[in-house]
This record gives C-alpha cells, sequence and structure tokens, in this order.
C-alpha cells in the first residue's frame, strides 16, 4: 500500500472515531445545556466532519490508483478543513464565542479546494 494511502486510510479512521465520539457527546452530554441555535452549529460541524472524515477514505483509495501530489494536497487540506471548520464550530456552539464564527469559512475553502484537486487529479 502506498505510503499517502496508508496515511489517509489512518488519518480517516481517527477522524470518523473523533466524528462519533463528538456527535455521542453532542448528542447526550449537551442535550438541555446548549441553545437549539447552539446544538444546531454543533451538529453542522459533526455532520461536516464525519462527511470529510469519509472523504479521507476516498482520497487513501485514489491514492492507490494515482500517484499525484494534487491527491496529497487534497488529503491535507481534507484534515485541516475538519480541524478549522468544525473545529471552529465546535468551539463556538460550546462558547458561544461568535468571533470563532469568522474562522470557519476558511475550513470551508480548504473543503472546496480538497475536492477541487481530487477532481483535477483524476482527471489528469
Amino acid at each position: 500500500m502506498p505510503p499517502t494511502a496508508k496515511l489517509f486510510l489512518f488519518l480517516g479512521s481517527l477522524s470518523s472515531l473523533a466524528a462519533v465520539a463528538l456527535g455521542a457527546f453532542g448528542a447526550h452530554a449537551m442535550k438541555g445545556k446548549l441553545s437549539n441555535e447552539m446544538m444546531s452549529i454543533y451538529q453542522t460541524g459533526v455532520q461536516y466532519h464525519f462527511y470529510h472524515a469519509l472523504g479521507l477514505f476516498i482520497v487513501a483509495f485514489a491514492a492507490t490508483h494515482l500517484s499525484s501530489g494534487l491527491v496529497k494536497w487534497s488529503g491535507w487540506l481534507m484534515f485541516s478543513g475538519i480541524l478549522v471548520f468544525s473545529g471552529s464550530l465546535y468551539a463556538l456552539s460550546l462558547t458561544s464565542i461568535r468571533i470563532l464564527g469568522a474562522i470557519t469559512p476558511i475550513g470551508g475553502v480548504a473543503f472546496i479546494v480538497a475536492w477541487l484537486l481530487l477532481a483535477v487529479a483524476v482527471w489528469r
């Protein structure tokens, strides 16, 4: 297995584990403690976290078939997007510090570019 594939399988596995754990934490430990608005923000973080954790598995699959730096960049941007996008939403919802929402779009752009790079790598 190529090292890039192994790396993103590993990161995808850990990210999926974290998404499940954080989803359960929000659903159980935070139930009734967060306002409806903050719970919705938290759930959006979990939702995108999970989508992109699964995306890391797609990157790993692509890395087994393509030897392209674009695939590796895609994986790193996807992982960074999880940290920045979902991480900022988790922090915002748990602290109600609204300024944290200002960095969320940076993670969103990382997600968009990650998928674009993956598409370009496959197209080539």
